[in-house]
């Protein structure tokens, strides 16, 4: 469910505004003074009430207080630990939890007041925006009654100018492409599948005037991605090859390419997922695919000045039938290299591989890809970090700012290159996996072997933060739309 709230930035008064909720975050040193002069505002004996509720201003810890006959009659305070410690992932935290505390509460002007000092105005209201709304959205898509919730439908960001209305858009169209891929990794593998992801990217495409190029099976083939038809060739569904492209207005000064993998359900094949593999769970494993078209969405609406984007998916299913491929089969990518199916479960390295080739052809300045590819990863780096894995520094940097920015975690793997010795196989050019130490390593040698040398090339692993059991920040429970924020804000800086 998409949230339809207004944003408004001010720097009245709060008698100035027509607020029913009031939004603080304090921090834990000196909070009295910091309230005291909202307090004096309210006309309130908030200090004494928050005393009795022995509020220390630690993070995460929250209070509601109602003032019946008053406005605002609603006062949401929650503790923000210490101030060296509040940067703008904190701030964005504290938005989110914030605005969850105000669902339900009958307020419909919410005004929200976090200590913004050493915070970029457009870096803060990105923090802001984003905070509230993502925190806000709810998947009931697939509930016979709904629940209903009164959210509020203004939220005055308070401390900013009202000149950021420009930069309020765009950050609510970055929420809008993680909402979309929130939606489209939630759903069930019924719903989503190769065939409703290329009618998703046929309305991205129709609604901003975007190109796209989808190869059925048959062109697929003619291009001889035999790595990534013999994954698709156990399912019911056809495969489908996306291809959209985002052109800016003016000259072109750089190509970047994005993909995502779009295993809508993952079997396992033959090496069937059994005992505690979550394979009820394995509709999230187009989290790859869900995230590039997300950030399709917002890239189309912001189309970054001089930036050239190609959003590419290789969807299908990887199932178990009679027509599925066999473990030991030796297929054929499309650049010629030949490899040993050793594991029909480690399929999505496959699709990635051809379309890895697919993308170089392109002659990009940088390819990104994104997966939920290996449960090593999350071993490694658990459920709140991707890994990322690049040969080139200078990429690899810039993925790192640009998480930072979007607050979303990612930690930089090593590419051990002695580890590609657990590739070998003894009857084609290699295997699809290597031993189990370090299996989120070779995954990553393996994908290289399909990218131009040339070109600077980057892996995301997103396995762990693509979903969240219980919800934390501003994710709810559920998909997470983990790497749109990060991509989107990488073409951008691009």
């Amino acid at each position: 469910m998409i949230i339809a709230m207004e944003f408004r930035c001010s720097t009245a008064s709060l008698a100035e505004l027509p607020c029913d909720g009031l939004a603080l975050g304090l921090f834990s040193s000196n909070w009295q003074e910091q309230l005291r002069p909202w307090a004096d505002q309210l006309g309130q004996p908030v200090l004494e009430l928050l005393d009795k509720r022995q509020f220390k201003g630690k993070p995460g810890e929250l209070v509601t207080l109602q003032l019946p006959g008053h406005q605002p009659s609603l006062l949401l305070l929650a503790g923000l630990g210490e101030p060296e410690n509040f940067d703008g992932n904190a701030l964005r935290l504290g938005a989110a939890q914030l605005a969850k505390a105000s669902a339900g509460q009958g307020c419909s002007q919410l005004a929200l007041a976090l200590p913004l000092e050493g915070f970029a105005p457009a870096s803060a209201a990105a923090a802001l925006v984003q905070g509230v709304r993502l925190a806000l959205f709810q998947d009931q898509r697939f509930r016979s009654e709904p629940e209903t919730r009164q959210l509020p439908t203004s939220t005055w960001l308070l401390g900013l100018n009202s000149e950021l209305g420009a930069e309020i858009q765009r950050n609510e169209a970055i929420c809008a492409g993680v909402e979309l891929a929130r939606e489209l990794v939630a759903a069930p593998p019924n719903v989503v599948n190769s065939l409703s992801l290329e009618a998703t990217a046929r309305t991205l495409a129709k609604d901003y005037q975007l190109e796209l190029t989808v190869l059925d099976e048959e062109g697929c083939r003619q291009r001889g991605m035999g790595a990534y038809l013999a994954v698709a060739q156990g399912a019911s569904v056809p495969p489908r090859f996306l291809h959209l492209v985002i052109r800016p207005g003016g000259p072109i000064r750089r190509r970047l390419v994005l993909i995502g993998k779009g295993l809508t359900f993952d079997s396992g094949g033959y090496n069937l997922k059994v005992g505690g593999s979550q394979i009820e769970m394995m509709k999230f494993d187009m989290g790859g695919c869900g995230a590039v078209l997300g950030a399709a969405r917002s890239l189309a609406e912001l189309k970054p000045a001089g930036v050239e984007i190609h959003v590419i998916s290789a969807t299908t299913e990887n199932m178990v039938s009679a027509e599925a491929i066999h473990p030991g089969a030796i297929v054929t990518a499309s650049n010629g290299k030949t490899i040993e199916i050793n594991n029909t479960d480690a399929e999505g390295r496959l699709t990635l591989a051809d379309a890895l080739v697919y993308a170089s052809a392109l002659k990009p300045d940088a390819i990104v890809d994104l997966a939920t590819l290996t449960g090593a990863c999350v071993v490694a780096l658990g459920d709140e970090i991707a890994g990322l894995w690049s040969p080139n520094d200078a990429l690899a940097e810039q993925l790192k700012d640009a998480s930072r920015q979007a607050g979303e975690a990612i930690w930089r793997m090593p590419m051990q290159a002695s580890y590609k010795e657990g590739l070998k196989s003894s009857f084609a050019d290699m295997k699809n996996t290597g031993p189990r130490p370090g299996g989120s390593i070779t995954a990553a040698l393996f994908l290289q072997e399909f990218v131009d040398a040339e070109i600077p090339w980057a892996h995301l692993d997103i396995a762990g933060p693509v979903w969240s059991e219980k919800g934390r920040g501003s994710d709810p429970a559920g998909a997470t739309g983990f790497g749109v924020r990060t991509l989107v804000e990488w073409c951008c800086q691009a």
